[in-house]
């Protein structure tokens, strides 16, 4: 395996790492034995932890910036909406690691600029701008739609981080086709 295929690796194995303790509660010897190296060549990879992090919350914004091209391609407008919605309740039903990931990136940044330290913040800011501008671009620059596209997402991320069911009634007005009618 090449370094970069190695690096890979880790950038996957600390994601589920990372998702599972935070960034706090993550060691880097989980990693490399998640990844099957040792830490010194961890830090051949990576010069440390909070680099290891950094790389893995820049890979799952990039990974959503993704998932929400590829779902609204060749669409507009509530049917961007609609497919970027359904697309991403999809993966963080069935990847659950990518939304834990993305709650522990939030939980980083406060306690590190809790702390002085502003590089969390800057890193993970810039990713969900790049997040908040492709999902904008998508919905045609109206910033209301954008608002309220986010602001779901976040609700979305709160209920399934908690597990609740799908059929519980915390989830009545979810639906993107639901949420149509009612605005018809």
């Amino acid at each position: 395996m090449s370094a970069e295929e190695r690096r890979e690796s880790v950038i996957r194995a600390a994601t589920t790492e990372f998702a599972r303790g935070g960034y706090y509660g993550t060691s880097t010897e989980a990693i490399a034995k998640r990844v099957g190296v040792s830490q010194p060549y961890l830090f051949r990879l990576f010069p440390g932890k909070k680099a290891i992090f950094l790389a893995a919350a820049e890979r799952c914004a990039e990974d959503t910036i993704r998932m929400f091209a590829e779902a609204s391609e060749g669409l507009e407008g509530e049917e961007a909406l609609h497919a970027m919605g359904d697309a991403y309740r999809k993966v963080v039903s069935e990847q659950p690691e990518r939304l834990m990931m993305q709650m522990q990136m939030y939980v980083a940044v406060a306690a590190a600029e809790q702390q002085g330290d502003h590089e969390f913040g800057e890193t993970v800011r810039a990713g969900w701008t790049r997040l908040w501008d492709s999902v904008h671009l998508s919905l045609g620059a109206d910033v209301d739609e954008t608002t309220s596209f986010m602001a779901y997402g976040m609700l979305i991320n709160c209920l399934v981080a908690m597990g609740f069911p799908p059929e519980h009634r915390v989830w009545a007005g979810m639906n993107s086709s639901e949420r149509t009618e009612e605005r018809s």
